[in-house]
């Protein structure tokens, strides 16, 4: 997991069982859901990117089955809502499991039509164990500093060297949060959902969730469907296989986003140089690897840091130009630059991403049961292997951890429903990261919902990103609750941007600690993270 998020300023914030709320540009008391009474207390916390920004905190129970035991605080943002035609809260989740939500608050708000967002509190939340919630999981520092061993399980050797890593770090998350891990679930956060509802004094939410908040959010929808005022969920997992069969099914999928990437670089042969046949292409990456298993690149980028450093692509074609201008300056000119410098932007893992990817294991190792003999995972991940190399063994060690978790697993929930208001889904045709059968299943498990589609696209997390055919949808929705309507598969269809162009600029960009971000959808990216 990877997440790039603003560091933002908590305000205090009081919780018994329950919650009472601020309304906007105040600090108000309600009645408590219980015998106790509480309240929101919102301060700035304002950005450059975004000034209306404000921040609180608010505690709430552990475990939800003993309400007056032990509290942790989760922390909360808001933009809040402007107009005189206040629609309620609307919930924002970037995904992961381990994803900061706070700035994405103020993405959301800001790129919303102004209209549209002047009418909500747009409200971001750190799920429990996230970010600036406490606790905040960091099981084991720098779990992936490089270099690591190289992710293909080739010899005895390298294999017992990456059971190793995954063995210490389940054994580290058991050591040190022993009292904490059972509670770090997809439920528990939904309850804590529910909590924040109590907290801002509201008798429903509107909800706004992509990639992993799309099951968060369906499971919400499950437990409290009363609660629901409008659902929309863009990018999503299936929710019949989670988790172990959903990664699974990512490998095959990222593989083809990383055939498309060499497909796009022998496009552009006059920029790039490495060739016109895509295959041939994909030779040379796959030797590139295997040259840095051997020696790696400014010793960090070995076999396993490449994989990490490519994956990006296979989330949104915004990182193309820059993965292909390192490629071909290490083929060409046997110049690493390039290549570690897109290593560290794209995939050097900082605390950030130690605490999301603590709290990713916690939540899948816990959700739903995990093969327990490492036998099964070389089955299967060999066969991935076969068809799809390019992410099947690195997806496997990231996932590793599963195979020796310390608490029991829960069972998924399904969260077929025929309770719920209109349901507005966004689904990719090409996306690698939750691929579009899990749209086409939640839309089937979802009575009534409405399933708008990007043919072609590849990108995961594709509204407010860009395509003004898909954002008319979602500004329509949470304008009025109207959806699309259709007699397919899909109630609506919009064509996929075009892909990118080589950048002349993407050489010098390599050199600042972002590269040149500035688009909708890779500013979406960025926040939405890397979890696999």
């Amino acid at each position: 997991m990877r997440t790039s998020t603003a560091v933002l300023c908590g305000a205090t914030v009081v919780l018994a069982g329950t919650l009472t709320a601020a309304p906007a540009n105040a600090t108000v008391s309600h009645p408590a859901h219980s015998a106790v009474t509480s309240q929101v207390s919102w301060k700035k916390c304002a950005t450059e990117d975004y000034p209306t920004l404000q921040c609180a905190s608010v505690k709430v129970p552990l475990d939800y089955a003993k309400p007056q035991g032990k509290k942790i605080t989760l922390a909360l943002s808001r933009v809040p809502h402007t107009s005189s035609t206040y629609q309620g809260p609307l919930l924002v989740n970037p995904g992961g499991p381990g994803g900061s939500g706070l700035t994405l608050a103020g993405f959301v708000a800001s790129s919303l039509p102004k209209k549209v967002a002047a009418q909500y509190d747009v409200i971001g939340f750190d799920p429990r164990g996230v970010g600036k919630s406490r606790p905040a999981l960091d099981c084991k520092p720098g779990q992936f500093d490089p270099v690591r061993p190289d992710s293909v399980p080739s010899t005895p050797a390298i294999e017992k060297a990456n059971l190793a890593r995954a063995k210490n770090f389940a054994a580290a998350c058991g050591k040190k949060y022993a009292d904490v891990l059972p509670y770090i679930n997809t439920v528990s956060a939904v309850k804590d959902m529910d909590s924040i509802r109590k907290a801002l004094g509201a008798k429903k939410i509107n909800y706004f969730g992509y990639s992993y908040g799309t099951y968060l959010g369906a499971v919400y929808a499950k437990l409290y469907p009363e609660r629901v005022r409008r659902l929309v969920l863009d990018s999503i997992v299936d929710p019949t296989g989670v988790w172990y069969e959903d990664n699974i099914q990512q490998d095959y999928a990222f593989d083809k986003r990383h055939k498309a990437l060499m497909a796009w670089i022998a496009k552009y042969n006059a920029t790039y140089k490495l060739g016109t046949d895509p295959k041939k292409i994909e030779a040379k990456w796959y030797a590139l690897r295997a040259a840095l298993a051997k020696k790696p690149a400014g010793g960090k980028v070995g076999a396993s840091e490449l994989e990490d450093t490519f994956i990006p692509g296979g989330y949104n074609n915004a990182y193309w130009p820059f993965l292909a201008q390192a490629f071909a300056a290490y083929v060409n000119d046997k110049n690493a630059e390039p290549l570690v410098k897109a290593y560290e932007n794209f995939a050097a893992v900082d605390a950030s991403g130690d605490n999301g990817y603590s709290v990713y294991t916690s939540v899948q190792c816990r959700d739903a049961s995990w093969p327990r003999d490492w036998k099964q995972w070389q089955k299967d991940n060999w066969a991935v292997y076969e068809k799809a190399p390019f992410m099947a063994w690195n997806n496997a060690w990231y996932n590793a951890p599963c195979a020796f978790w310390p608490t029991k697993s829960l069972k998924p929930v399904n969260v077929s429903n025929s309770k719920l208001p209109p349901v507005l889904l966004f689904q990719a045709t090409k996306d690698a990261a939750t691929p579009y059968q899990g749209g086409v299943t939640m839309h089937r498990l979802l009575k009534g919902s409405s399933l708008v589609v990007e043919q072609g696209g590849g990108n995961h997390g594709i509204s407010l990103s860009g395509n003004a055919c898909l954002d008319k949808y979602l500004a329509a929705y949470l304008t009025n609750g109207k959806v699309p309507h259709g007699s397919g598969v899909a109630d609506a269809v919009c064509q996929k941007l075009p892909d990118p162009k080589p950048q002349s600029a993407a050489a010098k960009a390599m050199t600042s600690q972002q590269p040149a971000l500035t688009t909708a959808g890779r500013t979406l990216s960025s926040l939405l993270g890397f979890g696999r």
